[in-house]
């Protein structure tokens, strides 16, 4: 399971510095949810598949409906998908694709090998986190509810017909 952390560190990492570094919005939120994925694994050879899932859940399904909920509200044309498939190559998918490839590919080491490493490793279950959210780091999941309305308010404004 050490190797495998490694491994899924290392591709968050990238995927992460990768996403900071892209010029194009499109590129740098794939490499985001890659890392996001990646984050993912590191919490599942940690011992916490709980995590391991909200991760997967809220920040990867969260982002991938906050693009979706973008797309809708600018409301978009067909004009711009052409001119969106003419600025996104084919083999701009080639470093997201491997990155992807691995992840899987760890994804399978961690299931199969579950079973002999699950005595090893404590679990963390959903009392545990739920405890943890809404006691000791209440601020923090309150300080996030305010930044997304504010996100949302923000996406509204920029999105809203003049």
């Amino acid at each position: 399971m050490t190797v495998l952390f490694y491994a899924s560190a290392a591709v968050a990492t990238v995927g992460s510095l990768l996403a900071v570094t892209r010029t194009k919005a499109l590129h740098a939120l794939i490499y985001l949810i890659l890392a996001l994925f990646a984050v993912a694994l590191c919490f599942l050879s940690l011992g916490a598949p709980f995590v391991a899932a909200l991760e997967v859940i809220v920040y990867a399904g969260a982002i991938m409906v906050l693009i979706l909920f973008v797309i809708m509200m600018l409301n978009l044309g067909p004009e711009s998908w052409a001119r969106e498939r003419r600025l996104l190559p084919r083999h701009a998918w080639l470093v997201p694709t491997i990155m992807a490839g691995a992840l899987v590919g760890l994804t399978l080491v961690a299931i199969l090998g579950a079973p002999q490493q699950a005595t090893q490793a404590a679990s963390v279950g959903p009392k545990a986190v739920g405890v943890a959210l809404f006691s000791t780091y209440l601020i923090g999941v309150e300080l996030a509810s305010v930044l997304l309305l504010v996100g949302l308010v923000g996406a509204y404004y920029l999105g809203a017909k003049k």
